[in-house]
């Protein structure tokens, strides 16, 4: 994985911990595709739930498995604008529901029975979606908020 970091310092690791938004961006014939999606960055992997009835994206991974994911944390009032961005190779593996656990209790809490329902189990079609990043951009964008 070449990493690229052209400017500022950002701790990528701290970065990936949080609960952010990330958008996976794929291709199905020539178009392009973006799906906001929760994340998790383990073994050196971004790890995606999906379900293959509901989601488009597991599909377009199949079918074509480079893709590129954005993650963007973003303050207003302090003017913090920090963006990853990864490029490389997905693939849909099996679902392991202990990974799974390990997503949603980022943006959902450790209390499981105060999540939503549909977040508590999981049918037949659920899957994960692996990306393997090639290059990965840390860029550090933040801007000075004048008074």
């Amino acid at each position: 994985m070449k990493i690229i970091r052209d400017r500022g310092e950002v701790d990528m690791e701290q970065l990936l911990k949080k609960s952010l938004f990330a958008h996976l961006a794929t291709v199905e014939e020539n178009v392009p595709r973006d799906s906001p999606v929760w994340f998790l960055w383990e073994e050196g992997k971004l790890w995606i739930i999906g379900d293959v009835n509901t989601d488009s994206f597991p599909r377009r991974i199949e079918a074509e498995p480079q893709c590129a994911v954005g993650i963007v944390e973003y303050d207003q009032r302090t003017g913090k604008v920090i963006h990853i961005g990864f490029r490389g190779a997905g693939e849909v593996v099996s679902f392991d529901q202990d990974r799974a656990n390990r997503l949603l209790t980022r943006y959902l809490g450790a209390d499981q029975d105060k999540w939503d329902p549909r977040f508590r189990s999981f049918g037949k079609t659920a899957i994960l979606i692996s990306i393997t990043p090639e290059t990965v951009v840390v860029r550090d964008q933040s801007y000075k908020v004048l008074e």
